[in-house]
C-alpha cells in the first residue's frame, strides 16, 4: 500500500473516530459546567499541549538528521569501498585479484542480504563483517615493490577503515528507531492533548466537530510520520541501495 494513501486512512480514521467521541461525550454533563472548568482547565492543557509539541518537533528533527546521516554514511561506505579498490590495483598479485574479488563479493551481500533485513529489522549476521576482515587481511599480507606500491598498501588500508566507520554508521541508523519510552510518552501525550476539546467542548457541535477531528487529525499524522521515519532504509525514507549498485558498476 502507497505511504500517501496509508496516511490518509490513518487520518480519516483518527478524524472518523474523534467525531464519534464527540457525539457521545456531548450527551453526559451540562454546559454550563464545561464552561465553568474551561478557564483553568484550559491553562492546564495549553502547557501539557506546549510540551507535547516540543516532543514531537524534537523528535522529528533529530529522525530527519537521522535519515540524512544513514544516507551520508552509505554513501561514504559504497564510495570508500570502491578508493579501497582502485588503491589496491597497484598492489602485486595475488592481493590485487583478491581485492577486487572480494569487493565485488561484499557489495553482494550488502544489497541482496543486508538491505530487506535492515529494511524490515531483521538480523544483519556477520558475514559483510566477515568479508572486511578478509579485505583487511588480504591487505596487510601484501608484499609492497617499493615506495609507490607501499604508498598505495597504506591508503587502501585507510580508505578501509572509513569503510568500517561508515558500515558501523549504517547499521547503527537501521537498528535505532524510538525508544519504546519515548514511544509512550508520544501516545500519553497525544492522549492528553486530545482530551480538552473532549472536556470541555464547544459553543455546539459543529464547531467542537471542527475543533476535534482538526486536532486528532494534525496529531494522529505527526505520529505517522514519526512511525514512518524511524527506520530509515523502510518506511516513508527507504534509503535504496543505489549507492553500491553504482559502485558494484565501478568495480566491474
Amino acid at each position: 500500500m502507497s505511504i500517501y494513501v496509508n496516511g490518509l486512512l490513518w487520518v480519516l480514521g483518527a478524524a472518523a473516530i474523534s467525531s464519534a467521541l464527540v457525539v457521545v461525550t456531548r450527551r453526559f454533563g451540562s454546559e454550563d459546567d464545561r464552561e465553568k472548568t474551561l478557564g483553568s482547565g484550559g491553562a492546564v492543557f495549553s502547557i501539557v499541549g506546549g510540551l507535547h509539541a516540543v516532543l514531537v518537533a524534537f523528535i522529528l528533527i533529530s529522525l530527519f538528521d537521522g535519515a540524512n546521516a544513514a544516507e551520508d554514511a552509505v554513501n561514504k561506505e559504497a564510495n570508500g569501498l570502491v578508493a579501497v579498490n582502485w588503491a589496491a590495483k597497484s598492489l602485486p598479485e595475488p592481493a590485487r585479484t583478491k581485492v577486487d574479488e572480494l569487493g565485488k563479493q561484499y557489495v553482494g551481500i550488502v544489497v541482496d542480504e543486508e538491505w530487506p533485513r535492515m529494511s524490515d529489522g531483521g538480523d544483519i549476521g556477520n558475514k559483510g563483517w566477515d568479508k572486511l576482515n578478509e579485505l583487511r587481511a588480504t591487505i596487510a599480507d601484501a608484499a609492497p615493490d617499493g615506495d609507490w606500491q607501499l604508498d598505495r598498501k597504506t591508503e587502501a588500508a585507510n580508505q578501509l577503515w572509513d569503510v568500517y566507520q561508515a558500515r558501523q554508521a549504517r547499521l547503527d541508523a537501521a537498528g535505532g528507531g524510538v525508544n519504546p519510552v519515548v514511544w509512550l510518552a508520544l501516545i500519553i501525550g497525544t492522549v492528553l492533548s486530545l482530551l480538552f476539546p473532549y472536556l470541555f467542548g464547544g459553543p455546539n457541535l459543529i464547531s467542537q466537530l471542527l475543533i476535534t477531528v482538526t486536532l486528532s487529525s494534525t496529531l494522529i499524522l505527526l505520529l505517522f510520520a514519526i512511525y514512518q521515519m524511524q527506520n530509515p532504509f523502510s518506511g516513508g525514507v527507504h534509503i535504496p541501495p543505489d549507492a553500491f549498485t553504482a559502485a558494484m558498476d565501478r568495480l566491474s
